[in-house]
């Protein structure tokens, strides 16, 4: 553009610039009015016109969208309605032209109303504070307006020109790419010289947005490395798995992979629920591979499809490797830790030396008031159930009472997203008129804190008691044992039993497969141990029943099965 040896100020003649450059503008625009009929009419633009912009310059003004309306904008003439920007663009003023309200809406009002080209410089200067980006495109419009719309435009004067130039100058880096690019349009048609401070600056910003060169060809297969990283977090691929992708990449080596790239990998697998043994095994010895490299924060996202997925890997350096990265950095990152040690409990592997650490008083000191206190409480919660149920030979610290709260008190967050899709409710309705509402409870949360969907009381001869007359609670640690013991005997001396009805939804289970999610082996485990006997309604079979009357033959055979009576015969 000749920018190497700008003048700091306009030329002399700018302010003749600026009218020969409104008035050439004005005759573009009322050329392009002449396109009729409709059809699109070729913009008028001659080669050193508009103060001989440069050659992008010209590039811009051609590109520029020819509707009537946003023509005559960017020319400065008064469209035929009134202008009203969304705030996608400009930010401030609302759609549908309604008043402006705030200190920004009040000076953009005030740039529209301008009577001189001073009184324009004094509202921009005089207000640092509320000046916004879009307000300097709002200047030029005005300013491009009060030169063409008087029969005797006002007095421009040089300094007047020259602090414009110099506030849009130094303020145009924060501009972003669409301010750029209107100043630039309006810059032209005003008529400011191609080699002037303003243009020079402008057109230097518009060239630091373009996109970067293409880099320099790099090895194959670091390009197939990107192509990987940038369909893993592709907001599309985010949300729908690509299980065929997926595969062909458990035959090629991800182990070669960046960390980055392979925390990429292992949460989708995650997410989605697919369960590859060739990913998952890769995973397991890229871990194995770059322990001294990995941090406790990346370790659990790496770990994190393992106890999801209900997989232990074959990689025999696994668990040991867990452990050490957990002895070295559990007092780094509380939650991390935490958060891997849930992966190894439901993978039904809980190492003592860390339980030990977490389970301690600093530790739980430590976590007391954190931002994810609760969160790390619930885990602990967990974990201090899991050590009961499935530990007995545990000696060391335990979570105190006080600081235990309910594991799951609620239905699990993907099953209140699906709960339209769940076959919860039409179970319900066979069970109501099968049992009726009084034998049975929907939804409770029994100790230490897992939901169940459905619970039945029944007496030892198999009849199903009424909810209300009994205590649907078992006693949680277990009485039949001393604390501690409750895996070698989960029965209990009670002799009215609990039996709970547990539906096995499709998403479950890992996708396209028959393996319970590590969450709901999990709970399922533990309400074995604390003595309540499980009735699983698998999705297959629900799904097979014909509507209400054969739900009710189906849930009829499944609770007889068991040996239940109930009606005038079941008491």
């Amino acid at each position: 553009m000749g920018c190497a040896g700008s003048p700091t100020t306009p030329t002399p003649r700018l302010g003749q610039a600026v009218h020969s450059g409104l008035a050439r503008a004005q005759g573009a625009a009322s050329s392009f009015r002449r396109g009729g009929d409709g059809q699109r009419a070729k913009p008028l633009v001659q080669g050193h016109a508009v103060g001989s912009p440069p050659n992008s310059m010209l590039r811009i003004l051609l590109s520029a969208q020819t509707s009537p309306a946003r023509l005559t904008g960017l020319l400065l003439i008064p469209p035929l309605q009134p202008c009203c920007l969304g705030p996608s663009k400009w930010g401030d003023r609302p759609l549908g032209g309604g008043p402006p309200a705030g200190p920004v809406q009040g000076l953009q009002r005030l740039l529209e109303q301008a009577r001189n080209p001073g009184e324009l410089l004094r509202w921009l200067s005089q207000n640092p504070t509320k000046v916004r980006a879009h307000h300097y495109p709002v200047a030029l419009r005005r300013l491009g307006q009060l030169l063409v719309s008087q029969p005797r435009p006002p007095p421009v004067e040089q300094a007047t020109l020259q602090e414009l130039s110099q506030l849009i100058v130094r303020n145009c880096p924060s501009f972003d790419v669409h301010t750029i690019h209107v100043c630039l349009h309006l810059a032209v048609l005003l008529g400011f010289p191609s080699d002037g401070p303003l243009l020079c600056a402008l057109e230097q910003e518009r060239r630091s947005r373009l996109p970067p060169k293409p880099p320099s060809p790099q090895h194959p297969a670091f390009q197939g490395e990107q192509r990987l990283e940038a369909a893993l977090s592709c907001p599309r691929f985010l949300r729908y798995p690509r299980q065929h992708l997926i595969t062909r990449l458990a035959e090629a080596r991800p182990e070669e992979l960046t960390p980055h790239v392979m925390v990429l990998l292992a949460q989708h697998l995650a997410r989605h629920r697919l369960r590859e043994p060739p990913l998952l095994e890769a995973i397991a010895h890229f871990l194995v591979v770059q322990e001294a490299q990995l941090s406790s924060k990346v370790v659990q996202k790496l770990v994190l499809p393992f106890g999801r997925l209900n997989y232990l890997p074959v990689e025999q350096q696994f668990m040991p490797c867990l452990e050490r990265i957990l002895a070295r950095e559990a007092g780094v990152a509380p939650l991390a830790t935490v958060n891997i040690l849930m992966s190894l409990c439901q993978l039904q592997h809980l190492p003592l030396r860390a339980l030990q650490f977490v389970f301690s008083p600093s530790f739980i000191n430590h976590i007391s008031g954190t931002p994810h206190s609760l969160i790390v409480r619930r885990y602990l919660s967990l974990l201090d159930t899991a050590v009961e149920l499935e530990l007995p030979g545990y000696r060391g610290p335990r979570l105190p009472r006080r600081q235990q709260v309910p594991i799951f008190p609620q239905p699990l967050i993907t099953d209140r997203a699906r709960c339209k899709y769940s076959h919860k409710d039409i179970v319900s309705e066979g069970l109501r008129q099968l049992l009726g509402e009084e034998k049975y409870r929907q939804d409770l949360t029994v100790p230490p804190g897992y939901c169940t969907d459905f619970l039945l009381c029944v007496s030892s001869s198999g009849a199903v008691l009424p909810v209300r007359t009994q205590d649907p609670f078992l006693p949680y640690p277990p009485r039949s044992c001393p604390q501690g013991q409750a895996a070698s005997n989960p029965t209990t001396p009670d002799p009215a039993q609990r039996v709970v009805l547990i539906l096995q939804e499709r998403w479950h289970f890992c996708r396209g497969g028959r393996v319970l999610l590590g969450s709901r082996a999990l709970r399922e485990r533990h309400l074995g141990l604390m003595g309540y006997q499980l009735l699983p309604l698998p999705f297959e079979e629900l799904e097979s029943q014909r509507g209400l009357p054969q739900l009710k033959s189906y849930l009829r055979q499944k609770l007889q099965a068991l040996g239940l009576r109930w009606g005038p015969e079941g008491g």
